[in-house]
């Protein structure tokens, strides 16, 4: 997969939902999504914050994106039904969901943690990828083809000081993909699996890394086909895998 290169218009005629595009992993995959001929929604906290990358994407000539607006922290289950009916009613289908949006306020020992902190981080990073997933389900069960890809970390697979929350969050993420896998394998049309895309250059990692040199970190780009390879045809029959 490291050395996987996408053929054109991989994604043509799909529908394809990624968080947290107004970061720059977000954004990558979203980018690259569109060039493999995608229909893809952008979602983040604000609508304004998605209009550049919209603007980007639609100079390119790719199919017209989409904006959707979705605050990761305050969205209750109305609202995620609401999204998912949205996008049912004016797409008519969902063939991929890929869930980049990350949140970690700061890094901390586990004793100094505020219990508000520790439930926001949670909401975020793991509460609001299940509830999305759980509500855009139907639709991605009724295309022929379908993917889930959730973002991963190293600190979700193997516990490191000060990860507190997201550490915790990251590694539910690997549970719910696990599960999610099993409960779906033997429906064929849809795969579910998480990728940890290693450390690259992203906001989140500027604000727990301030003096480090964002130079010196691979480009959320360089990755890209990694979720191309998942979100596509190509990677039928790969399920329940943490890569």
């Amino acid at each position: 997969m490291e050395n996987y290169q996408p053929a054109p218009n991989l994604l043509a005629h799909r529908v394809i939902l990624v968080t947290g595009t107004a970061d720059s992993l977000g954004a990558a995959v979203a980018s690259a999504c569109a060039a493999q001929g995608a229909t893809v929604i952008l979602s983040d906290k604000e609508a304004a914050s998605l209009e550049p990358l919209y603007d980007r994407i639609a100079a390119t000539g790719a199919p017209e994106p989409a904006i959707l607006p979705l605050d990761l922290e305050a969205g209750d289950e109305p609202q995620y039904a609401a999204i998912a009916a949205t996008i049912g009613r004016e797409f008519g289908r969902l063939d991929g969901l890929a869930h980049c949006a990350a949140f970690a306020p700061f890094l901390s020992r586990i004793n100094d943690y505020d219990a508000s902190e520790w439930e926001r981080v949670l909401r975020i990073n793991l509460t609001a990828p299940f509830l999305l997933t759980q509500t855009c389900l139907p639709l991605l069960r009724q295309a022929p083809d379908a993917a889930i890809v959730f973002t991963a970390d190293r600190v979700g697979r193997q516990g490191l000081a000060y990860w507190g929350a997201f550490a915790a969050a990251k590694f539910g993420i690997e549970g719910l993909m696990q599960t999610l896998a099993e409960e779906t394998r033997d429906q064929g049309q849809l795969r579910v699996n998480s990728l940890d895309p290693g450390i690259v250059r992203t906001g989140l990692r500027a604000r727990l890394y301030p003096g480090e040199n964002p130079a010196d970190l691979a480009a959320p780009e360089s990755i890209t086909s990694r979720y191309l390879y998942l979100l596509g045809p190509e990677s039928r029959g790969v399920t329940g895998q943490a890569l």
